[in-house]
């Protein structure tokens, strides 16, 4: 492959290297780049000869900060005025949610080295690996309720499983988390500092095993920051109704209350609700039944308004000033939220083995 391409693969040694290439885009997941990924990484699981896989990103400021959310505006836009099918959406979505599964159930080490951000669709492409690797730099969130979508990419399956009622509050705010703190609440697995990342390729690529590798390499991520408002979260985001996490907020009557109730008065409120219903069934589901239901989602948001006037308002115009319909919590009833979990009308997901 030319320098050029947006994804790269290197057999190099025992592994196989993968490399996100659009370091000026912050590495952000394009359908182009899934496509070429999940026949590489099938061949590669099906390859004795391969001991590991490993992921990184180019560039030193991410590792993957999410999907190509613009292309999906624009190509959902084109549908809902006519100009369009909804084609390439579901493609996206379908296709990305298949490869998440595919990192999931590998049947070898996956080695994410999360150098950088990590947002949205590469959480998708690392939180589900076997060896979930962090930096000085890495900076992770789910903030899809500000662009109103909601936590995909298998968050509706790990959100709901980390300690206590942490992955409630990152998946409604979009709360940003540093090395640290992730290993706290077991969204990593262990701390490598940046300058180390290359030794640790090279050991894999000699063949050292992965946990030997890691573990060879690992040095101390610093202080947990979680760990002060652990109970405060558990205690505010404990409850089935957006409406009741506020009123818990508000009684909390702490700095970090009033950070939060401001963060969830910005975003989407269809998206919060819709988001904290995904969360709860995501809880009781396997992994397979979460991304079933992540597609009907995917497709209802991109039916709906919030999510074009989320891109628009971030990421288009950037005024940051979304106009949200329904504007209020009390405006989204139960048949609001209900209707993203219904079938699609070209099915639901199907997975390829």
């Amino acid at each position: 492959m030319s320098d050029a391409a947006e994804i790269l693969f290197e057999r190099r040694g025992a592994i196989g290297l993968v490399t996100l290439n659009r370091p000026k885009a912050l590495n952000a997941l394009t359908l182009g780049m899934i496509r070429l990924f999940d026949p590489q990484l099938r061949a590669w699981n099906a390859d004795p000869e391969v001991k590991a896989v490993v992921i990184r990103g180019a560039g030193e400021k991410a590792f993957c900060a999410g999907g190509d959310v613009v292309s999906l505006y624009e190509a959902g836009k084109a549908a809902k005025e006519g100009r369009g099918d909804t084609t390439p959406v579901r493609a996206f979505f379908s296709e990305e949610y298949v490869l998440n599964r595919l990192i999931k159930r590998l049947t070898k080490p996956y080695v994410a080295l999360i150098d950088g951000i990590s947002m949205g669709g590469g959480v998708g492409l690392s939180v589900h690996g076997s060896h979930r690797i962090v930096t000085e730099r890495t900076l992770f969130a789910m903030p899809e309720t500000g662009i109103g979508l909601y936590p995909d990419v298998g968050g509706t399956y790990f959100l709901p499983r980390l300690p206590g009622q942490v992955g409630i509050w990152l998946g409604l705010t979009g709360d940003r988390l540093k090395a640290a703190d992730m290993l706290a609440i077991g969204a990593a697995d262990a701390f490598v500092p940046s300058g180390k990342i290359d030794a640790l390729v090279d050991d894999l690529a000699a063949g050292v095993p992965a946990d030997e590798a890691v573990a060879a390499h690992r040095g101390e991520a610093g202080e947990v920051s979680v760990t002060a408002i652990r109970a405060a979260v558990d205690r505010c985001y404990g409850f089935d109704s957006v409406e009741a996490i506020v009123k818990a907020l508000e009684a909390e009557g702490t700095e970090w209350a009033a950070g939060q109730l401001a963060t969830l008065r910005r975003v989407s409120p269809t998206s919060l609700k819709v988001t904290l219903a995904a969360l709860r069934r995501g809880a009781k589901l396997d992994f397979e039944a979460c991304m079933v239901q992540e597609l009907r989602l995917s497709l209802a948001c991109l039916a709906g308004d919030d999510f074009y006037e989320g891109i628009r308002a971030v990421l288009v115009d950037k005024d940051k000033n979304p106009k949200w319909k329904p504007a209020a919590l009390a405006d989204v009833g139960p048949s609001d939220v209900e209707r993203h979990f219904a079938e699609p009308a070209g099915g639901d997901l199907v997975f390829r083995d």
